[in-house]
């Protein structure tokens, strides 16, 4: 439902791309040339989706083809339509080659000035291609049903880095221009188009493992190198749960902080914010995350977005169990009932009738943007987590996982084949699977039917933290100290937060003294700090509007954005302040980000 292109006649096989990077004009311009190949016979024309982007002139094997667009559809874009000049036959294959340059607006790009980077000196440019972006770089069937190989040769200027999902092949001398360098890329393994990505900057290198360099502005990468030291020994854990890593080069790229994910698992080169640069690897979660994805997503993919919990639910799963190798059993647990507590927070902020909360949700007219949550995550995590536990635990379950990934490496696939193939697999369990609610569990909004059970060791003491503040009266204040913390890990902290805010909103009184006795202000990781802003503004306390106000716009992830500015939103004090801010700041916001916040302000008009 969210893409023009039609799969079932015609598919993109491969993508030769040439471009060069435009700073002064903010495009990127050149020929994409896709080996296409027929899916039924007498094929007469190709559809592909496009969203503001310009084309101008379309060739079949060298001869000119007449092109069209359609009517331009609100989010989707305009389809592109290609009369091709002879017929093909079904399996005949043709290439089609555009000439195109992307606008300054594009949706998958955000151009950075010197002034807005790290180092002042020079621009940088990052694409985000999740969900349907890529079209508005270059025409494509932007759909996941249809996967690719590339070749692409980008020029940009020679003082700047370009790297890409894609294994590097070198880099020349651009012959058009001698203020410019060419960089070779190839992926040989067929991807989704939303899966192709592009970086251009100061980037320097620093290698963490043999298969592993995290590349960052200089100011950056030293730090990212300590943070993300762990790589390769999630690679090696993650191998040895879902089977052989594909890809080769597994590199991480820090980006700027406007960078509107926690981390996108392109290929060869996996993009994360710096806001997991805590400085003790805590965050380090969404690396194994960005990791597991190497096989469910990249490998195993979803058909279209309603399926998206087979690529969130799937590497949530693997990205515990990451985990629990690394911490033990007990913290695999701990995150597991987190993630449960967050989805009860999505489904309490979606409301739990609305239908983008089920895990299957239908998204004709829905933009996959404004639907995106928790929910693919948490839902399909903890359908997954109760079906290990229903078929005999961790070691079975693995290997069903891994059996799944073989079945349909390099595939895509909708839930429908995703259960048939449990079914097949577990088929001495038929009965067991039979009584899973599976209609409530795919297609109902709200909590799910049935809550997995969970080890409480580790989150008895944020429980316990959490009911002292929620039940002490004002002369109970005096019994908290800061030696309440002495024995909680910063995921501890973000749990007894967490647990608070699913609460109704604390007295002023308590949030001011639990500033005096643990001093959040002070803490800078970014997952307690969020959580610590958000509490203070439900409770309404003044004095923390200009913190929650610094965080929403130093940084862009929307998962910290977003709820930092409703909140502050719903703060009658500080409504008009809430949207003056994301007016002043709208222009160097990410573009996804800034359509989304400026929804949650209703300054969307």
């Amino acid at each position: 439902p969210c893409s023009f292109a039609s799969p079932a006649c015609c598919r993109t096989r491969h993508l030769y791309l040439r471009c060069r990077a435009d700073f002064g004009a903010r495009a990127l311009r050149g020929t994409a040339a896709f080996t296409a190949r027929a899916e039924r016979e007498a094929l007469r024309c190709l559809v592909l989706d496009t969203r503001d982007v310009q084309v101008f002139k379309a060739t079949v094997n060298g001869q000119d083809a007449k092109f069209v667009f359609g009517e331009k559809h609100s989010f989707k874009g305009t389809p592109l339509e290609i009369t091709l000049p002879f017929e093909l036959r079904r399996g005949q294959e043709a290439i089609v080659e555009i000439s195109f340059e992307s606008s300054p607006k594009s949706s998958a790009l955000q151009w950075f000035t010197p002034e807005q980077t790290s180092g002042k000196k020079h621009p940088f440019l990052f694409s985000q291609c999740q969900a349907t972006h890529c079209r508005s770089i270059f025409p494509c069937q932007d759909t996941p049903a249809v996967k690719l190989t590339y070749y692409a040769e980008i020029s940009v200027p020679k003082e700047l880095v370009a790297l890409m999902s894609a294994n590097r092949d070198g880099e020349m001398p651009d012959p058009e221009d001698s203020s410019r360098k060419i960089y070779l890329f190839s992926q040989d393994v067929p991807i989704p188009c939303y899966l192709i990505a592009l970086v251009v900057g100061a980037l320097e290198s620093r290698k963490i493992g043999p298969r592993t360099l995290v590349w960052a502005e200089k100011e950056l990468v030293d730090k990212s190198a300590y943070e993300f030291a762990e790589a390769e020994a999630m690679l090696k854990i993650a191998e040895d749960l879902a089977g052989p890593y594909v890809w080769g080069q597994y590199d991480l790229l820090v980006l700027p902080p406007s960078f509107p994910y926690g981390g996108m698992e392109n290929p060869c080169l996996t993009f994360v914010t710096p806001t997991l640069l805590a400085g003790d690897r805590s965050l380090s979660n969404v690396i194994a995350h960005e990791i597991s994805h190497s096989w469910t997503g990249n490998l195993v993919t979803n058909k279209t977005w309603e399926h998206f919990w087979l690529n969130e639910g799937h590497t949530v799963y693997l990205e515990r169990r990451i985990g629990g190798r690394l911490f033990g059993e007990q913290f695999r647990h701990f995150k597991a009932l987190g993630g449960w507590r967050e989805l009860q927070n999505t489904i309490n902020t979606f409301g739990d009738k609305n239908p983008v909360t089920n895990l299957v949700p239908d998204l004709s007219e829905v933009d996959p943007d404004a639907a995106y949550s928790s929910v693919p995550y948490e839902k399909g995590f903890a359908l997954l987590f109760y079906l290990e536990q229903l078929l005999g635990g961790p070691d079975v379950f693995i290997g069903f996982l891994k059996a799944y990934i073989q079945q349909f490496a390099y595939k895509s696939i909708v839930t429908e084949d995703w259960k048939k193939f449990l079914y097949s697999y577990f088929k001495d369990k038929v009965d067991v699977l039979d009584k899973v609610d599976w209609n409530s569990w795919f297609h109902a909004p709200g909590m799910p039917p049935v809550m997995p059970t969970y080890d409480m060791t580790l989150v008895n003491a944020c429980v316990a933290l959490s009911q002292r503040w929620i039940q002490a009266k004002e002369s109970d204040l005096s019994t908290f100290s800061s030696a309440d913390l002495k024995e909680m890990s910063s995921h501890q902290l973000i749990e007894f937060l967490a647990l608070l805010l699913l609460e109704p909103p604390l007295p002023v009184s308590h949030v001011k003294r639990m500033q005096e006795v643990y001093d959040f202000n002070a803490v800078h990781n970014s997952e307690i700090r969020f959580r610590w802003l958000r509490l203070c503004i439900k409770s309404k306390w003044e004095e923390a509007i200009p913190l929650a106000l610094k965080m929403a716009t130093d940084q862009g992830r929307m998962k910290f954005t977003r709820p930092l500015f409703r909140d502050l939103y719903n703060f009658d004090k500080c409504r008009d302040l809430a949207v003056k801010t994301f007016l002043e700041h709208r222009a160097s916001m990410h573009p996804v980000t800034s359509m989304l916040v400026a929804k949650d302000l209703n300054q969307d008009q």
